[in-house]
């Protein structure tokens, strides 16, 4: 059975080290350990995961943030030849005001999740990304342009599961 192509936004790599949300830290630790170093599933970033990262104020957290994604050989995916259709698909999301205009990588992370036909978009973002309502309405607007496989919006509780 082929694994799953899990695709990160900079949340869940964020709650790794969120001391002050336990519970969600905890949750992500457990899927980083149990799930993503094990490679259990295909996991994913982007450029603009990277881009987001190397904007952290905080010099140490920012280098233990660029670490993890080595530490987990987390995968990142080339986006370069198809740049233009992913930014042409995110500006829709805009346009149609599913995803806020100050808000553009949410849009991008979505658009790269929908070319490169990822499985699942990973956030701990509620508002924009790990939302059912957004969800459907960015598949519907998928169809419209011409996207035709569905991918799911979801926490990393939604991923892990108890091994019988």
């Amino acid at each position: 059975m082929k694994k799953l192509a899990i695709y990160l936004d900079t949340s869940v790599i964020n709650f790794l080290f969120a001391e002050d949300a336990p519970e969600m830290q905890e949750i992500t630790v457990d899927f980083f350990d149990h799930y993503v170093l094990p490679q259990v599933y295909d996991v994913y970033v982007s450029v603009v995961v990277i881009d987001e990262i190397s904007r952290t104020r905080d010099q140490h957290k920012r280098e233990t943030l660029l670490e993890t994604l080595r530490k987990y050989k987390i995968k990142v995916v080339s986006i370069e030849e198809r740049i233009n259709e992913i930014e042409d698909l995110a500006k829709s999301y805009i346009e149609r005001r599913i995803i806020p205009e100050k808000k553009m990588e949410d849009a991008l992370h979505i658009a790269i999740c929908t070319v490169f036909e990822m499985d699942v978009l990973l956030s701990w973002n509620y508002k924009h990304l790990a939302n059912v309502n957004k969800e459907r309405l960015i598949l519907s607007a998928n169809l419209l342009e011409g996207y035709s496989k569905q991918f799911r919006m979801a926490t990393p509780m939604e991923v892990m599961y108890e091994e019988e």
